[in-house]
């Protein structure tokens, strides 16, 4: 058995729908980048500051809760 699914399982992830290892990489470049966005840009998607950065903290195996269905 691998580590990443071992650790997954320890996390919750052991669904049928699991996301896959790149899925999780994308959705951290992409909170990573929310996080970078200045105020203009968060406005125009409707989010403050504290939202974005919020979200950019999140751990990287909370995901979506449409990707475990």
């Amino acid at each position: 058995m691998t580590l990443i699914a071992t650790l997954g399982r320890q996390v919750g992830l052991s669904s049928p729908k699991a996301p896959t290892f790149g899925q999780l990489a994308e959705l951290r470049r992409q909170r990573k980048a929310l996080a970078r966005l200045d105020d203009a840009a968060l406005r125009d998607l409707g989010l403050t500051r504290q939202e974005a950065i919020t979200e950019a903290r999140r751990k990287i195996w909370d995901v979506p809760s449409t990707w475990l269905r």
